[in-house]
């Protein structure tokens, strides 16, 4: 997509920030309130290594993508892993290959460190995002349980 920027997020990016992630929340059918808005905010500013971190996409200046990572350690691994945990392009804008160059986003500050693993999670029925991860990662098998 020739226009495309991608860049971490900034403090200034609040309001489109905000716009993305309830959109993404909003397809999963999520609502959260307004004090984990705040905290994750504050959090995606914070240093530290396993603060959550963000970047964003943007098509000739507009925001229409993010994606939020966090880095954690594993008993298998002497360096870190990397938890991709949201990623969201707006809906006109997919197929133009903002997940794939967020995803590459990720992989290259995970890389940065020396973290080879970054991995992520999807509904079984999210069909439109699975067709992009079976092309640019490695399905694990894994399944995913919750106490809740």
């Amino acid at each position: 997509m020739s226009g495309l920027t991608i860049r971490p997020l900034q403090e200034g990016d609040h309001v489109e920030w905000r716009r993305l992630w309830t959109a993404y929340l909003t397809f999963y059918n999520a609502t959260l309130p307004e004090e984990v808005y705040e905290l994750t905010w504050r959090r995606l500013f914070t240093e530290g290594e396993f603060e959550p971190k963000g970047i964003l996409a943007l098509y000739e200046g507009k925001p229409v993508g993010l994606v939020h990572y966090i880095y954690h350690r594993t008993c298998w691994s002497l360096v870190n892993n990397c938890y991709l945990q949201d990623l969201f392009a707006d809906p006109d804008s997919r197929g133009k290959g903002v997940g794939t160059a967020l995803i590459e986003a990720v992989r290259l500050e995970a890389a940065k460190l020396g973290i080879k693993n970054v991995y992520w999670m999807t509904k079984e029925d999210n069909a439109t995002a699975r067709r992009l991860y079976d092309r640019v990662a490695t399905r694990t098998g894994f399944i995913e349980y919750d106490l809740l």
